[in-house]
């Protein structure tokens, strides 16, 4: 309920005080950290996936644990399904996709390559049953387990003791999204960030959706143990902390030395899509790029990938309204001062990156509930936010967040999963509109967009 009156100006001015002073703080931490740095730098030795594979840990045939399922190395080497993705790292580095991009990039050996390995594998220090051939193993996530991993199978031992030791609180959004954003974003560190060159020599397009990579790599089972060990997970939230924090990472990442590529700027960071058109030269020619009301760029001027920023917006003007404003102001300045300059562009990434932390910290102890998660919904397909899918990368983050957050009205019980598989199929006509990069067209896709969201706006 508002609050009328003098009290509800005395509320507003303390809100807006708290918000300078965090803002304030934001811009400091920002000042002293510079560009993002990999998630887990200097944590204790990573024993390898061996330490976790007893029959009595984590390396059962069957999922009969009495705490957790105990079968989760099994699920981690599943050998076509997504689960088994991390496991497949450092192979797919020695077929022939991977031996071909190595030889485009004159990097020799995949499986040796600094390079490669920094995502591909487990990049930790090494202890003594670490093997490379395992890939992106269970302490490549979880952190080195030479300091928890007693306290970890001992009887009576707790997650928080745990975590005391050095294992990374994985139940947390924000700290999830760091260690995840290190390979499916990039860092500051060598080997963990792909290039426009590697793009350009066969390597896929990087993308990143926190709560949706989380539930296709999910090894566990939300039951009522885990709910009394780590609390139940909120998805939206997943969700919304993850968008915050991808941009953070992004304009950590563009502010630092890798925003440039030599003589350019390091086109990773751009719409790949927004240059990646057809050429047309003749009498009838007629553009093929869209305005977008979030990028005031001139013809010609690649824009800076805003796929997150997008989301983040549609987050924030329903969980954060009193940040959102400044966000979108701070957005627009940025892309604005793409076409200025490098140095106007850093400093209004650091304006823009302050608005981005802010946010995941603000969604960090929101509980989003179902209005908010129908009104998120809603605000993706608004003509506030939809215009601004006029390429392919917005364009999936935006089915993706469809998934997801229809996937977190199910798991609060505000939807049931009957009524949200009757949808399904409107979510599944916007993933084909977005399927293949190459034939993506914007104005088919904002149709199937908008049937989606008119589906999922009736199971109100």
């Amino acid at each position: 309920m508002l609050l009328k009156g003098t009290m509800n100006k005395k509320r507003a001015g303390l809100a807006g005080a708290f918000l300078c002073l965090a803002l304030a703080g934001i811009a400091l931490l920002i000042a002293l950290t510079g560009p993002s740095r990999a998630a887990l730098p200097n944590d204790a030795t990573h024993l390898g996936v061996a330490s976790c594979g007893g029959t009595t840990c984590h390396g059962r045939q069957y999922a009969d644990g009495k705490v957790v399922r105990q079968d989760e190395i099994l699920r981690w080497q599943e050998p076509s399904a997504s689960g088994g993705a991390h496991s497949r790292a450092f192979g797919v580095l020695g077929n022939a996709r991977g031996r071909q991009i190595a030889a485009r990039l004159g990097l020799g050996n995949p499986q040796a390559a600094t390079e490669c390995l920094g995502c591909h594998s487990d990049p930790g220090k090494r202890g003594g049953q670490f093997h490379l051939s395992d890939g992106v193993g269970c302490e490549a996530c979880h952190g080195g387990a030479q300091n928890w991993l007693a306290s970890h199978y001992a009887v009576g031992g707790t997650h928080s003791a745990n975590v005391a030791r050095g294992m990374v609180p994985l139940d947390r959004p924000m700290a999830k999204a760091a260690v995840c954003l290190d390979c499916h974003f990039g860092s500051a560190d060598g080997g963990q960030f792909v290039t426009h060159r590697m793009m350009a020599a066969g390597h896929p397009r990087i993308s990143f959706e926190l709560d949706l990579f989380s539930t296709l790599q999910q090894h566990w089972n939300e039951d009522g143990d885990y709910a009394a060990r780590k609390g139940r997970t909120n998805n939206v939230r997943v969700w919304a902390v993850g968008q915050a924090m991808a941009v953070d990472r992004a304009l950590g990442l563009f502010v630092g030395s890798l925003g440039q590529d030599g003589a350019f700027p390091q086109f990773t960071f751009y719409d790949c899509h927004s240059c990646h058109r057809a050429i047309r030269d003749g009498a009838s020619f007629s553009p093929t790029v869209l305005a977008n009301p979030g990028r005031p760029l001139p013809p010609g001027s690649p824009p800076f990938n805003d796929e997150n920023m997008i989301m983040l917006s549609a987050a924030a003007r329903i969980a954060a309204p009193e940040l959102a404003q400044r966000f979108d102001a701070d957005s627009r300045a940025f892309h604005a001062a793409m076409a200025q300059g490098r140095p106007q562009a850093i400093a209004a990434a650091a304006r823009l990156r302050t608005s981005a932390q802010t946010l995941a910290a603000t969604f960090n102890g929101t509980a989003f509930s179902r209005q908010q998660t129908f009104a998120m919904l809603d605000a993706i397909g608004s003509e506030a936010i939809a215009p601004r899918f006029t390429d392919y990368a917005g364009s999936t983050q935006a089915v993706m967040a469809m998934d997801t957050l229809l996937g977190g009205l199910v798991a609060q019980g505000s939807v049931s999963a009957a009524n949200a598989a009757a949808v399904r199929g409107d979510i599944n006509r916007a993933y084909a509109a977005v399927r293949d990069p190459n034939a993506y067209k914007p104005l088919e896709y904002r149709q199937a967009l908008g049937s989606a969201i008119r589906g999922i706006r009736s199971l109100r």
